[in-house]
């Protein structure tokens, strides 16, 4: 570990003190003078229990000051190098306060048998106790950066192995400003050779139990060196991945996407809320659009198309309204020699003669499938997701094109919303892919957003 690392560790400490030290007094200082946190708002009445500053100080400041620390030192806020992003610090303090206050209120009626000073004083306490180490916390990840933008306690890390460090390794040490990539070389001798400071490596390509693999190890150990490796089957796979344990072996797992578990909950229960809300909303539509296709070209109203579900297996039927003429599928055997997709196993001509009149206007706003906000309802679909494809057409899907099915398909989708038909259909699937393994609620509520906008726009069919 860096000295610099060290030191800003240890620095927390005595901050904390310091920072403790002051959000007592001041809310002391505040109380005996009478005054409020609300300007030219008196809510306080004269203070009558409190102590005098010695006694104040001696009972419970220097004691408080001793819980807060050690409630820090069990959150693991004293760790000298902490891996979690600021925020996630600062909501740690945030938690650690909540609970020395509830200390402080339980030992002063459990023990001492008697309610603490002020209750006023208590909240300004604590409410100053999270800001003033909060502050100190974001001072130190400034000075920190500030250091590392001189070069000042980087982690020099050297790659090893028959293979280079994966484009994914490089872009992820890129982002990480505590990271200086010094390059690769080949073989154990290759490292030896060179004169850099070196901090840690990655081995590329790692055997388990092999010379090359155990004589690197123990070079690392020798030489103080950090030893890291990437797992090949990991280094261009931007999967997250999940740790466990079964007793005393280490697994790493797969995790394809975040829905799983409470992703999977959320979203449903997010599905069958907005598509209750929308199928409301836009009852007028439905009606209105029925009636129209009934006097243009008749029975049926509604088209029914099936497609393969989730997991690839199941098929769903998927509601519209109908846009084309009465035999349409028949019609598209003949057309297949016109297909304008070579780019992958879709079907699209420009100017399909099978379109109603007013299947052009429904198409161009999307509304033609409007119906399936139905199938979301009934767990057939989902609001957002990948775009839901024939039988025939997932038939000649390739081997990593058919990992969409991880999720089951939506209405509307990343790809739809960056192209469109006209995105071609391998950067379909990776947009796809793309949503899938970082699904969240927020991007999903994004995307629906920008449906519309899109919709509106001039990215219609």
């Amino acid at each position: 570990m860096k000295k610099v690392d060290i030191a800003l560790g240890l620095l927390r400490i005595p901050l904390d003190i310091l920072a403790a030290s002051a959000a007592l007094l001041l809310a002391y200082q505040l109380r005996t003078e009478n005054i409020d946190l609300l300007p030219n708002v008196q809510l306080l009445s004269a203070p009558t229990t409190l102590p005098t500053l010695t006694h104040y100080v001696r009972t419970f400041v220097l004691p408080g000051i001793v819980v807060f620390i050690t409630c820090n030192a069990f959150a693991k806020l004293y760790i000298l190098q902490i891996h979690f992003g600021l925020l996630r610090e600062v909501q740690r303090l945030i938690l650690v306060c909540a609970i020395w206050a509830i200390a402080i209120m339980a030992w002063y009626f459990f023990v001492e048998k008697e309610l603490f000073y002020s209750r006023i004083l208590l909240i300004h306490s604590t409410v100053f106790l999270a800001v003033f180490t909060s502050a100190g916390r974001i001072a130190i990840r400034l000075i920190k950066r500030s250091l590392l933008r001189h070069d000042i306690g980087k982690i020099h890390i050297l790659s090893v192995g028959n293979q280079p460090l994966s484009t994914i390794g490089l872009q992820m040490i890129a982002r990480e400003p505590r990271y200086k990539y010094l390059g690769h070389v080949h073989s154990l001798n290759d490292l030896k050779k060179t004169t850099k400071d070196i901090d840690q490596i990655i081995q590329t390509d790692p055997t388990p139990n092999s010379e090359t693999t155990l004589a690197l190890i123990d070079y690392c150990r020798s030489e103080h060196i950090e030893y890291t490796f990437l797992p090949p089957v990991f280094a261009d796979v931007p999967h997250k991945l999940r740790i466990e344990r079964v007793k005393s072996i280490l697994l790493i797992k797969f995790m394809p996407t975040a829905l799983d578990g409470w992703g999977k909950v959320v979203k449903r229960l997010f599905d069958i809320l907005g598509s209750l809300i929308l199928i409301i909303l836009l009852l007028p539509v439905f009606i209105i659009v029925s009636i129209a296709i009934l006097i243009d070209s008749g029975w049926p109203i509604v088209y029914v198309s099936r497609r393969i579900g989730e997991h690839g297996k199941t098929m769903i039927p998927v509601f519209k309204f109908r846009s084309m003429v009465q035999n349409a599928d028949a019609l598209k055997e003949k057309l297949l020699t016109k297909n304008e997709r070579r780019d992958g196993p879709l079907f699209k001509i420009k100017n399909d003669p099978r379109i109603t009149k007013l299947g052009k206007f429904l198409r161009r706003f999307d509304i033609d499938e409007l119906p399936q906000l139905f199938n979301v309802l009934l767990g057939h679909m989902s609001l957002v997701g990948p775009r839901p494809h024939l039988p025939a057409e997932v038939a000649r899907y390739k081997s990593y094109e058919r990992r969409v099915f991880a999720v089951k398909p939506g209405i509307t989708g990343l790809a739809q919303i960056s192209g469109r038909s006209d995105l071609p259909f391998e950067e379909e699937v990776r947009l796809d892919l793309q949503y899938i393994e970082e699904w969240s609620l927020r991007r999903d509520i994004k995307i629906l957003l920008y449906t519309v906008a899109v919709v509106l726009g001039k990215g219609g069919e």
